[in-house]
């Protein structure tokens, strides 16, 4: 699998040799790893990357039904970094971001669902003790 940060320049329009604005992406994108640690998806003590070494399979693994991870990785990190100028595309961004934090819950969901109402969990003594 590719570099997360050289995949996430490429987005913006930033040469991967170019290192620049390496700090402030990836501010940028352990941001939304530590978004997306929230929404329950990644490992379960987070996840940051501080060069261009990390890959999206040490982020997701082999699951590839998170794979528009990396668009939403993209739309954050657009949005924090380099904002569109016109509010319609700012708006389009941010909606399309909602849309894939519905949709990284409903996979996270079908994956690791649990049960809002559980069974009642009976209590009982083991080797004559009292309860």
């Amino acid at each position: 699998m590719s570099s997360i940060l050289n995949d996430i320049k490429k987005a913006l329009q930033v040469l991967p040799e170019d290192t620049t604005y390496d700090l402030d992406i990836i501010m940028h994108i352990n941001s939304v790893f530590s978004t997306l640690k929230q929404y329950g998806v990644g490992p379960e003590d987070g996840f940051e990357i501080e060069d261009d070494t990390a890959t999206w399979a040490d982020f997701i693994g082999p699951n590839k039904a998170f794979n528009f991870v990396k668009s939403y990785m993209f739309l954050k990190v657009r949005l924090l970094f380099d904002p569109p100028t016109t509010s319609y595309l700012i708006s389009a961004y941010k909606e399309q971001a909602v849309e894939f934090e519905a949709r990284i819950s409903i996979e996270r969901e079908m994956h690791e669902w649990v049960n809002p109402n559980p069974a009642p969990v009976t209590e009982s003594v083991i080797d004559g003790g009292e309860l």
